[in-house]
Parts: structure tokens; C-alpha cells; sequence
């Protein structure tokens, strides 16, 4: 090769190198918030009280900054403001939740509060008035307090009730929104909170709440889909789907222990949803059915603490999602740890593992994109490749500065690693959504956790809004269509 030719390959490579990545026409970009983290107006006309105001009101040590959602962004006042902030920036949907209590004031569909109605009215049609989609979730972790009284997601008639307010909010608002997330990250209302006590509903039983939580809320998600199925699917076109959160699992070593090990991790605590949803077996992964029982037996439980579904549950729960919503923040490294029967049960004794992130990642340890591309590849091959949104993907910081050039390159990359994942390996993803459009009351974090793509001053009565410089990042991200 003479030098003239090695130096046209070498302004190739680096040309190719330089060239923007081009974002599909097809693809969506938007943001997200949820009811209480944003809304405040935590009892305004006629809302009924929820675990989150339950617990941060009775127990407000459980909260880092001992602060609560009373007011937190007073989107419930502030709601055309946020829909200008978001036509600014150039989404094409913003994904907000409904409060349950808003609505059903006392969890029973047997009262409708006209206020709330008004409400959520409202701030769909201003979001549908400027030209952006309403995503909306159903639950994302506010449920009424008169049903925690009952025992909560650990009682299976929760379901029902979830399926009932359900069956409301889609004839409420279906005629105008057309994609529907059941539940939002069952395995942090179950497990973060029955499994090890953080936040609403202050209760803590690990290895067997947790999943007596999971079994319902699975059945909950099933029931809501099959009544839009049933009863609105043919009049209103929507789609139903659920959002679980994974991380990615990297084996911490070669071995094949921490190998079997990571993909442990990722089946026990992402496969546990998607599986019998997704998956051809419509049951739990197998290798959480034999890890539960084995342990279950060891400890002298005469079941499995893990329930098992009816053939009758199998078949609702199978194929009951049109799309899967994934929420991914975190990779880790993953090996194997198995700990000894000592009588007290939890699922982290029964995955048997243990993670780190290794410091030397770059960008961070907080930012590693392969990690998400690496995950999308996993469900394209275990689940026939489902037609996936990310409906949660976001930077955290504790500054709350202006100057987010962290932010930035998380944004970047991480849709990089995206587009990657969609042109070079075909994996069917449609949607990117930034978490979150404001810094918000992020749960046990309170106010001390920013995600935000504005700054919000929670000191001010008017809760003013500032742009970071992520937020223009972003809009110029989606007005241009390429990286």
C-alpha cells in the first residue's frame, strides 16, 4: 500500500468516525414525570390521600431531607407553563402518571372526583393542543392509603380494584391518549419497599411480602390490559404496555459461577415481569422457581415462598403487553454470593449474588451506554424482540447545577448506544424518554436528588423553573435528528 493510498483510508476512517448519527424518522424522543413527584396539591379539591402522602407525613425521617410532595413542582397549578417548557424543547409525547387518589378519592370506583377529572382534562388537552403526545401511566407508586390498609399489594384483591380504576381513567381520557403503561418498576414497589422497608408503605417483610407483592401486581397489569382489550381497544386504538426497570449485568469475572451469576441477576430481577409476559412459558424465569423453592424448603417453609399462578393466571398474564417500556439507569459487575440458611429469608439471599461498578468505566460509573445496548440485545434474543420504548433513562446529580455538561455526554451516548442497538443489531426500539423534564421529589432522596433537565427552585413559592444546559442539548438533539 503506497502512502497516498494509506493516507485516502486513513481520512476514511476518521470521516466515518466524524459523520453525526442519523435518527429514524420514525423514532420518538420525549420526557417524563410522575403524579406525586411533580404535582403537589397533595389534598386539593377532593384528593384522597395516598401511601407516599401517608408516609411522608407520619414518618418524615424515612425521607433524607425530611421533605414531602405536598406542593413539589405544583405542576397541579403550574401546568401550562410545563406544557410550554416541553413544546420549547420539541418532544413529540411527554409520559406523566395519573394519581389513583385524584381520581378515586378513596381507592373504590364507586366515587369519581370531578376536580381531579377536570385536572388531568386539562393538562391532556393543552399537551394534545400543542402538537404532543400524552404517554400515561396508570400506577407509579402512589397507591390510595384505604388500600394499604387492606394490605396493600400483598393482598390479591388489589387487582381487582386496580382493574376497576383502570376500566375509569380509559374511558376518561382514552379518546385522546393512545399509549398506556400499566405499572411503573414493580420491582422497586415491591421489592425496595416489602422486601427492604425504604419508603411508602413503611413495610418491610423480605422473601415473602415481596413476592406475594409481585404476583399481584402482575395480575393487576394483566386485568387492566384485558379490559382495554375487551372493552376500548376497538373504539379508542390505544396500546397497553408495562414498564420495568433492568440493569445490565457484567460478569464480575470469567468464571463460570459469576457468569451464571449475572445472567442470575438480570432473570431474577427484570426476567421476574418480563417473563411471563413476554416469554413462551408465560411463568416465572425457571431458574427463580427452583432457586425460591429450594431455599423455601431448606428454611422448613412447606411451600415455595414464591406463589405460583393458576393455568388460568398463566394464560391472562401471557402475551398481555403490546410494547415493553424499559427503564435503564445502571450497569453493574455481577458474581456470584451465596449466603447461608439462617431463617431469615429475603431475594437477595435468593438470587445469591453480589454487584460493584468498577471505577474505571468511562465515561463514569454512572455513565456506561454499552450497558443499556448490551440489555436491548438480551430481550431482542430471549423475547422474540418485542417492540420496546425507553420510558426512563436519566443522570442524576446532587449540585443541581446549570451547567450539566455530565448530563450532556449521558444524553449522548446513551442514545448512541441506542441508535446502535437499532440500526447495527435490529432491535426493535421505538422511543427514548428522558428522565425527568424537571428536578423533582425523587421518593427517599426528597429534594436532594436532581435528574431534572430544568432547575427547579423548591425555595421559591412560585417553584421558577430554569433551564440547564442539558435542556438545550436535548431540544437540539430532537429538532436536528442526529448526534
Amino acid at each position: 500500500m503506497n502512502h497516498l493510498t494509506l493516507i485516502g483510508l486513513v481520512l476514511v476512517l476518521l470521516a466515518s468516525k466524524c459523520t453525526p448519527t442519523r435518527i429514524p424518522k420514525y423514532f420518538k424522543f420525549g420526557t417524563a414525570t410522575s403524579a406525586y413527584q411533580v404535582e403537589g396539591g397533595w389534598n386539593a379539591s377532593g384528593k384522597g390521600e395516598s401511601i407516599w402522602d401517608h408516609f411522608t407525613h407520619n414518618y418524615p425521617k424515612g425521607v433524607v431531607d425530611r421533605s414531602n410532595g405536598d406542593i413539589a413542582c405544583d405542576t397541579y397549578h403550574k401546568w401550562r407553563e410545563d406544557v410550554q417548557i416541553l413544546k420549547g424543547i420539541g418532544v413529540d409525547y411527554h409520559r406523566f402518571s395519573i394519581s389513583w387518589t385524584r381520581i378515586l378519592p378513596d381507592g373504590f370506583a364507586r366515587r369519581i372526583n370531578p376536580e381531579g377529572v377536570r385536572f388531568y382534562n386539562d393538562f391532556i388537552n393543552e399537551l394534545v393542543n400543542n402538537n404532543i403526545e400524552p404517554m400515561v401511566t396508570l400506577y407509579h407508586w402512589d397507591l390510595p392509603q384505604t388500600l394499604q390498609d387492606l394490605g396493600g399489594w400483598t393482598n390479591p384483591d388489589i387487582a381487582i380494584y386496580f382493574e376497576e380504576y383502570a376500566k375509569i381513567v380509559f374511558e376518561l381520557f382514552g379518546d385522546r391518549v393512545k399509549r398506556w403503561i400499566t405499572l411503573n418498576e414493580p420491582l422497586s414497589f415491591c421489592e425496595i419497599t416489602y422486601g427492604y422497608g425504604f419508603g411508602a408503605p413503611h413495610v418491610s417483610s423480605p422473601g415473602i411480602g415481596v413476592y406475594l407483592c409481585g404476583r399481584t401486581a402482575l395480575l393487576a397489569h394483566a386485568r387492566a390490559y384485558h379490559a382495554y382489550e375487551r372493552e376500548f381497544r376497538k373504539t379508542q386504538g390505544g396500546k397497553v404496555g408495562i414498564t420495568i426497570d433492568g440493569i445490565w449485568a457484567e460478569p464480575m469475572t470469567n468464571s463460570t459461577e459469576d457468569i451464571e451469576a449475572a445472567e442470575r441477576e438480570i432473570e431474577m430481577t427484570f426476567g421476574w415481569w418480563v417473563n411471563p409476559i413476554f416469554s413462551d412459558t408465560g411463568d416465572y424465569p425457571a431458574v427463580m422457581k427452583q432457586r425460591v423453592e429450594e431455599r423455601s424448603r431448606l428454611e422448613n417453609y412447606t411451600i415455595s415462598r414464591l406463589p405460583e399462578f393458576l393455568a388460568s393466571e398463566i394464560d391472562m398474564i401471557k402475551g398481555s403487553a403490546d410494547f415493553l417500556g424499559l427503564n435503564h439507569y445502571r450497569t453493574w459487575l455481577v458474581g456470584v454470593n451465596e449466603s447461608p440458611i439462617d431463617g431469615k429469608p429475603s431475594f437477595q439471599k435468593d438470587k445469591g449474588t453480589q454487584m460493584h461498578q468498577d471505577p474505571n468505566w468511562k465515561p463514569s460509573p454512572q455513565i456506561v451506554p454499552w450497558g443499556l445496548r448490551k440489555l436491548l440485545n438480551w430481550i431482542k434474543k430471549k423475547y422474540h424482540n418485542p417492540l420496546v420504548y425507553i420510558t426512563e433513562n436519566g443522570y442524576l446529580d446532587f449540585s443541581g447545577t446549570l451547567n450539566d455538561t455530565n448530563r450532556v455526554t449521558f444524553i449522548k451516548v446513551f442514545i448512541d448506544a441506542v441508535m446502535d442497538a437499532v440500526e447495527k443489531d435490529d432491535c426493535n426500539v421505538q422511543r427514548y424518554t428522558y428522565w425527568s423534564i424537571l428536578d423533582d421529589m425523587e421518593w427517599s432522596l426528597g429534594y436532594t436528588a436532581k435528574f431534572g433537565l430544568y432547575h427547579v427552585d423548591f425555595k421559591s413559592p412560585n417553584r421558577t423553573r430554569t433551564p440547564k444546559i442539558s435542556a438545550e442539548a436535548f431540544k437540539n438533539l430532537i429538532k436536528r435528528r442526529q448526534l
